[in-house]
Formats: structure tokens, sequence, C-alpha cells
């Protein structure tokens, strides 16, 4: 269940590491979110690509990222630390909180996603992010 002011991992490779809900839920609605929902987020940390060294490699690191420190993105949740009950009865919980950047359309800004991602994206329409997760439970 994310509220506002979680902070969740951005599992793509859209640029952001860390990103925080200022915005849970359907847009609107006052309840936390679940997978599968949209979620507005701010970026608060940046994933460094590529080397480190030398003066060029800030230019080269920017121009890989996608997204920015600071910048207010909508997501998807996709994963959550909160056990949530499947209608066949079974339990799932995850051992974080993650989310995959999208834009208004509804498209992945990042081209890959990594790690698991929650079996819900089906029912919920989200199958361009189920087709570049690698698994999903």
């Amino acid at each position: 269940m994310i509220q506002l002011k979680t902070l969740l991992n951005c599992i793509d490779n859209s640029g952001a590491a860390v990103v925080e809900c200022i915005s849970p839920g359907a847009l609107k609605m006052k309840r936390p979110a679940k997978i599968g929902e949209r979620i507005v987020v701010v970026v608060q940390k940046q994933r460094n690509f590529g080397p480190e060294s030398g003066s060029g490699s800030t230019a080269s690191i920017s121009s890989a990222n996608k997204v920015r420190r600071g910048d207010m993105r909508h997501a998807v949740v996709v994963r959550t630390a909160k056990k949530l009950q499947r209608p066949d009865g079974s339990v799932v919980k995850f051992d974080d909180n993650a989310c995959v950047l999208i834009n208004k359309a509804g498209d992945p800004i990042g081209t890959r996603v990594n790690g698991v991602v929650g079996a819900e994206l089906r029912g919920k329409k989200w199958s361009k992010i189920l087709s570049l997760a690698p698994m999903h439970l």
C-alpha cells in the first residue's frame, strides 16, 4: 500500500533510482495505491550509468538518463511490501516497494524492467510492462 511520501525503487532504466509518491491511488482518490495502480511521483535520486571518471562523463551520464532529479512523473506500482491476498487464496508479499515510470499515454519511459513484477498487472491492462519484465509472480 503506497501512500503519500512513500519512497519506491524505480526498477526500469529511465534514469531514476528512488522516487517519492506525491499522489497515491487513482489521481483524485484518498486511499493508498496497490499493485497495478497509477501514481504521481517525484524523482529523488538518479541512477548513474557508465564510468564516473573523466571530465566528459557527466555529459554522457545526463544524456543516458531520461529523467532528472526533481522531475514529476507518472508511475505504475509493480511491487508492494504489504501482503496482498489473491482471489485464489494465495498471499503474496514482496521485499520492497517498486514502480515503473510511464508517460501520460501509459507507455513505459524505460526500455527494460529489472526484477519481478506482480501478476496483478495483467488484470489491469499493463501488458507493455509485463512484456518488458523478466518474470511476474
